[in-house]
């Protein structure tokens, strides 16, 4: 009767791990299908958003997106030969798909191809409306929509290709800001623009630039860091909420109360800018009547613990 028993109560936990195991599967296949859907309709919106507002205005967005155009038209105004964008595209990103594998991770770059091949191939076949021709307006509102398009990417953990990779890569390795990296690339493409084809649609393209990665700074904070000064007389319910939280350690400083000259604890914590207000909200938990101050960090050296991409 008790190997009878024992056999039926391992049985019993072979099949509710084998149901966990199963929702894991359902939960990341789930997943999976979410961000290739997201990422197929940013991929679409960048598309016409080239062939919409960056064609009409004779723009270069920046990255691999504005190498490819500003090789297209090298070709096509001193060779008077026309290439699809597809193919310089692809070639364009081959190095930093490269870097990617290598480097970042593979689930994360496979992601990131489906979105650089996605929007080549959109780019050429889908026809061109032009909204209006004020080039201060396309500049604008073009540059806040291929932010917005971009940051979908980013939360969706890949990139539209090209300068992304690079920066992802030097932010991991080096802990400096990607975004300025993006931004030093583009402008050497954009001098080169500014020199071949004349300045003024060189000057409309770094303000379509500059609201893109407004665009993409203000929704994804991934690689912007946040620091935390938490009052509470529950410092270390406070830091195992945090560490649970975001996987960042906390220091614990001694301090009183100028008020009311009784004991005081803060909580010193640097976390991810996109981890804080769940962290803010983790720690009320821990301490509803904890007082936190955030303030922008501009860089941080040592062991900041990253999430990596997949």
């Amino acid at each position: 009767m008790e190997n009878g028993e024992a056999k039926g109560k391992t049985e019993e936990r072979t099949t509710e791990k084998e149901k966990e195991n199963g929702k894991k599967k359902r939960g990341l296949m789930g997943n999976i299908v979410v961000r290739i859907l997201v990422v197929s309709f940013a991929s679409l919106v960048m598309a016409m958003n080239i062939n919409t507002f960056v064609h009409t205005g004779g723009l270069l967005p920046g990255g691999a997106s504005g190498l490819t155009l500003l090789i297209q038209e090298i070709f096509r105004k001193f060779l008077n030969i026309s290439l699809p964008y597809t193919l310089i595209n692809l070639l364009v990103n081959a190095v930093p798909v490269y870097i990617g594998f290598r480097f970042i991770g593979k689930k994360f770059t496979l992601l990131s191809c489906w979105v650089i091949v996605l929007t080549s191939v959109l780019t050429d076949l889908l026809p061109a409306y032009v909204i209006t021709r004020d080039t201060l307006l396309i500049s604008v509102f073009g540059g806040l929509i291929g932010g917005g398009a971009i940051s979908l990417c980013l939360i969706m953990d890949c990139t539209s290709g090209g300068t992304d990779f690079l920066s992802i890569f030097l932010s991991e390795r080096r802990g400096v800001d990607s975004f300025n990296i993006t931004l030093g690339i583009n402008a050497c493409i954009l001098a080169v623009a500014g020199i071949l084809f004349g300045w003024d649609k060189a000057l409309y393209s770094i303000i379509f630039q500059f609201a893109s990665t407004v665009a993409v700074r203000t929704i994804y904070r991934k690689y912007q860091k946040a620091t935390l000064f938490i009052v509470t007389n529950k410092p270390r319910e406070v830091c195992s909420a945090i560490a649970k939280l975001s996987n960042h350690g906390a220091t614990i400083l001694e301090g009183e109360g100028a008020y009311e000259h009784c004991e005081r604890y803060v909580v010193y914590s640097v976390v991810s800018g996109a981890e804080a207000n769940r962290v803010i909200a983790v720690v009320k938990k821990a301490d509803e009547n904890a007082f936190v101050n955030v303030m922008k960090t501009e860089r941080v050296t040592g062991n900041f613990y990253q999430r990596p991409a997949d």
